[in-house]
């Protein structure tokens, strides 16, 4: 009877162990999780996953900086101008998706995501309609690069002469972002309808959305999930030179697909830049808890055509290209002279930062990135931060530009960005923690099986001694 039970405890040790190892070299607790984690992000009516990329619950905030000019005199006469940067202005944003359409039995779905901004003032420095900041005058810079050369060359003069406008001009903080009535705009507004007379970086913006979008639900592919295949009714864009610098590739940032590696690039298209830009792994870590891959913008996204002959497609004209770490929008912007970069000029030429007196690049407030879950694919922390410059320069046609050098001249710029709210990152945890026991089930199988295994080692040198006892036993009564 010993013998049997030695013999059951063996053979019970070793399936455990024989088991255990082979269902952890071919994975298959792991594929099922993934297999479940694929099955569940899809875009579908009536699940969680919809109903968090609908209305997702993390707030988002965003937050503006301005750059305040303090020597406009100077600057005008050639200096160097030093600014000031003046912010944050924090407004919380809503942005939830309307008019959801499922298209292609499911395969595809349309959307509105239009944003709501509310100020928040115990997260700003002040009040967006009382501070002022003196910039650059856009309105006028814009009608002078225009105009210049061309017929419309004088009238534009003798109405920067009656308005009294000058290359900088001085507007309170919600002038500058949700618009103001500017008088060269309107004159100009009566010759070309198409111009607004209403001129701020935000201006139309609140309230409203950026166009239809159509995403792939990841009925198909899960590598697919709320990939966007439309804007506007178009598949690619139209304001480049290049097919690929046209391509509308990834998701809006909000989301993306599950079973995130290091290895892979993650596409984003943005509105806000007129184009599409790729983020690469940076460093492993954790947000409330949860394990998180941190992706920042490849370099290679804004670098020069000499490191990156394939951005010659967003030089317009054909070889006007400003330099590494800044894009030229101004074709996407009704011709305004409007360059992006990151804050501070985070990451651009030199030239940029020493041009400027006021530009301290930190990676730490200026560098754009996201913690995304690597099993989900959730964003559980992100911060997209721009900043909005004008090209100016001496225009010998327009007294008002005086000696101003020629420059990417900083404006503002924005950092929004979100957090995983509580019951968001609460639901995770709970949802990661039964991965990780379905996929520890093959290390809770080796646990028992070593544990058998003991108990067999222990049995059977209490046999061996048993056994001997007995002998000893025997010899002493011969």
């Amino acid at each position: 009877m010993k013998s049997l039970c030695l013999v059951t405890v063996g053979v019970l040790a070793m399936t455990l162990l024989i088991a255990s190892i082979s269902l952890l070299v071919a994975h298959v607790f792991q594929t099922v999780v993934d297999l479940q984690v694929k099955e569940g992000t899809v875009l579908k009516n009536g699940t969680e996953t919809f109903e968090a990329w609908e209305d997702p619950p993390p707030p988002v905030y965003m937050q503006f900086y301005f750059f305040n000019v303090t020597n406009p005199l100077e600057v005008l006469q050639g200096d160097t101008p030093l600014v000031e940067e003046i912010g944050p202005y924090t407004y919380r944003e809503y942005r939830p998706r309307v008019h959801v359409q499922f298209l292609d039995n499911g395969t595809k779905v349309s959307a509105l995501n239009p944003k709501t901004y509310v100020f928040e003032p115990q997260k700003s420095v002040g009040d967006p309609e009382v501070d002022l900041i003196r910039t650059v005058n856009i309105p006028a810079v814009t009608a002078m690069e225009w105009t210049r050369s061309t017929p419309l060359q004088f009238a534009t003069e003798v109405l920067l002469l009656l308005y009294q406008e000058s290359l900088f001009t001085v507007r309170t903080v919600h002038e500058l972002l949700w618009g103001y009535k500017d008088r060269l705009l309107s004159t100009i507004h009566l010759l070309h309808p198409e111009i607004d007379p209403v001129f701020g970086f935000f201006n139309k913006m609140n309230g409203t959305d950026d166009g239809e979008y159509v995403f792939l639900s990841g009925e198909t592919n899960y590598l697919n999930f709320s990939r966007i295949v439309e804007w506007k009714g178009k598949e690619s864009l139209s304001w480049w030179t290049t097919e690929t610098c046209n391509m509308i590739n990834g998701t809006d940032g909000t989301s993306f697909h599950p079973l995130i590696s290091k290895d892979e690039n993650i596409y984003i298209f943005s509105s806000d830049f007129c184009r599409s830009l790729y983020l690469v792994y940076d460093s492993s870590g954790t947000v409330a808890g949860i394990p998180t891959y941190r992706f920042v913008p490849s370099a290679m996204v804004f670098a020069n055509t000499t490191v990156n002959p394939d951005n010659a497609g967003f030089c317009v004209p054909p070889g006007n290209c400003p330099g590494t770490g800044v894009l030229n929008v101004s074709i996407c912007k009704q011709g305004a002279p409007i360059f992006l970069s990151a804050p501070h000029f985070y990451q651009a030429d030199q030239k940029f930062i020493e041009d400027i007196e006021g530009m301290h690049p930190i990676k730490e407030y200026h560098e754009t990135f996201l913690d995304i879950n690597p099993l989900t694919g959730l964003v559980l922390q992100a911060a997209k931060r721009m900043q909005i410059n004008v090209h100016v320069r001496k225009l010998p046609e327009f007294f008002e530009t005086g000696n101003i050098r020629t420059l990417i001249f900083p404006v503002m710029y924005i950092n929004e960005s979100v957090l995983i709210d509580e019951v968001s990152a609460s639901k995770l945890k709970h949802v990661l923690l039964e991965a990780s026991v379905v996929t520890g089930i093959p290390f809770i199988i080796m646990a028992l099986g070593i544990v058998f295994g003991i108990v067999f080692i222990v049995l059977v040198c209490r046999s061996r001694g048993i056994s001997e006892e007995g002998g000893e036993v025997l010899i002493d009564s011969e």
